[in-house]
């Protein structure tokens, strides 16, 4: 017997397939025709569209999951996520440098479509890794938990 868990991680990795082929029509398909991404209401082209800078940048992009849980209608996941800087990406021409970084997604499902996905991408992690920023070991003395450290 399939149970609703079944069903969910199935459709979710069959989403991650297409993510990984940088399908985007695909993608669209899995949202709900308006998704809120982060608490903001989305068209899903509008939604896609917003990974074309990226895989423009890095065109091996790929997204490997390391945890998935699934609890009612949501679904968590953890990635590693790697690719090469081939392209100019938020100012910073192709350096050729592999970049790995972290990321969580929270998933909301409506009749099995992502309604709602809230999302953590260590995009400093990835621009410390291309040679954009340099990011101090600690937090100087004061700043400790404040939105710039």
């Amino acid at each position: 017997m399939v149970t609703q868990h079944d069903e969910h991680r199935s459709l979710y990795l069959s989403y991650l397939e297409y993510c990984n082929e940088h399908d985007f029509d695909r993608m669209a398909s899995f949202y709900t025709s308006t998704i809120k991404v982060d608490d903001a209401p989305m068209d899903p082209a509008a939604v896609t569209a917003q990974f074309s800078p990226l895989i423009s940048a890095f065109p091996d992009w790929h997204w490997e999951m390391r945890h998935l849980v699934v609890d009612g209608n949501y679904i968590a996941v953890h990635f590693t996520v790697t690719g090469t800087h081939q392209g100019a990406f938020q100012g910073v021409e192709a350096t050729g440098r592999r970049v790995t970084i972290s990321e969580f997604t929270l998933y909301h499902l409506e009749d099995g479509k992502f309604a709602e996905v809230w999302d953590y991408t260590d995009m400093d992690a990835l621009m410390r890794q291309i040679g954009q920023r340099e990011a101090p070991l600690t937090a100087p003395a004061g700043e400790a938990g404040t939105a710039d450290s």
